[in-house]
């Protein structure tokens, strides 16, 4: 490896070199030099702004975090994570950390982890569409694609507990892994619209992203998983995407989702005993109706846990992402 001059990088760099590290056209010059460099990992203490100010998150940062509204995100350190994601329980500071060091070391090792899913043009024309792009958790090449959907009541997006988190268990077994930040405060609709885009720029860019679009699978919970289910009922096309195949499979974490089509993909159900946004019943409902029309369905229901439980860490949901995981797993094989 070669040593880049103290010099070549002083010119690169600002003034005031900053903890966070360098910028990205800092270590894209220094890594074509043969040259290795990184960005600082995070640790639960650093705080939101902390988030900010890393380099390996240039262009997309305020993305990572759960609002819009940066004011309401900066303020805390990451150990309170928590304030910020209301309709959220069973949050691990740790995972988020874990999950967030991730995508730093992705980008230390050169690669691209997030791609904007509109272009220049539209956002510009419609600026709420700068609120989304898709986050990239590789895993093995040419391996199929979950794409996952945070919840957040369409008012925020918690990817720091139920996107990253889900996507870097899921790239941990082999399979790639996005996890979609949609536009939120102008409804569902929107949200589902982002999503159905997002599926086509997957569809149209797999071989540059070393991707098989071949049973694919749509995560989403709370929220998200209302867009997962969406699109998983009446296609990619009906959202405004392009005409591509539905989902091989659909993984639901706690919704009150009700609606279904003639034609459902595999549908893969949790949720909790204690869930009063999204209860059992109204869950089992939907279960049933799909059962009826002879769609494999899988449903679990894990006691003593309430809303928006994520991993499940340390209640009896804990795993869950394993059982859905292989649920997928078989629907390829018996595609």
């Amino acid at each position: 490896m070669k040593a880049i001059p103290l010099c070549i990088i002083s010119c690169l760099a600002s003034d005031d070199v900053e903890p966070a590290g360098y910028s990205q056209r800092e270590i894209k010059f220094i890594q074509k030099q043969g040259g290795d460099v990184k960005h600082p990992y995070l640790t639960a203490n650093d705080s939101i702004e902390n988030i900010l100010k890393n380099h390996a998150f240039d262009g997309f940062s305020p993305l990572i975090l759960p609002w819009n509204d940066l004011s309401r995100n900066i303020p805390i350190a990451i150990n309170n994570i928590q304030s910020l994601l209301p309709y959220h329980t069973q949050i691990t500071p740790k995972t988020v950390v874990t999950s967030l060091n991730r995508m730093i070391e992705d980008v230390n090792k050169g690669e691209t982890i997030f791609y904007n899913i509109y272009s220049g043009d539209e956002r510009q024309q419609s600026p709420d569409k700068g609120q989304t792009g898709l986050f990239f958790f590789r895993g093995k090449k040419n391996a199929p694609i979950a794409i996952i959907c945070p919840g957040g009541g369409f008012e925020y997006v918690g990817s720091l507990h139920e996107g990253f988190p889900y996507a870097n268990e899921i790239s941990k077994l082999g399979y790639n892994a996005f996890v979609l930040r949609y536009r939120v405060g102008l409804g569902g609709r929107n949200a589902v619209q982002d999503l159905a885009r997002a599926i086509s720029f997957i569809f149209q860019n797999s071989s540059e992203l070393q991707v098989s679009t071949q049973g694919y699978s749509l995560w989403g919970s709370s929220a998200g998983a209302r867009m997962a289910a969406a699109v998983g009922s009446y296609g990619v096309a009906q959202y405004g995407g392009d005409n591509v195949p539905k989902p091989a499979a659909v993984i639901m974490a706690y919704t009150g989702y009700s609606d279904y089509s003639q034609h459902e993909p595999p549908t893969f159900v949790v949720v909790g005993s204690r869930d009063g946004i999204a209860p059992p019943t109204v869950m089992k409902q939907r279960v049933n109706a799909l059962k009826q029309m002879g769609t494999n369905v899988e449903y679990h229901q894990f006691p003593n846990v309430g809303h928006g439980f994520g991993l499940g860490e340390g209640t009896p949901a804990e795993g869950w992402i394993l059982l859905a995981t292989e649920f997928w797993r078989q629907t390829i094989i018996n595609k």
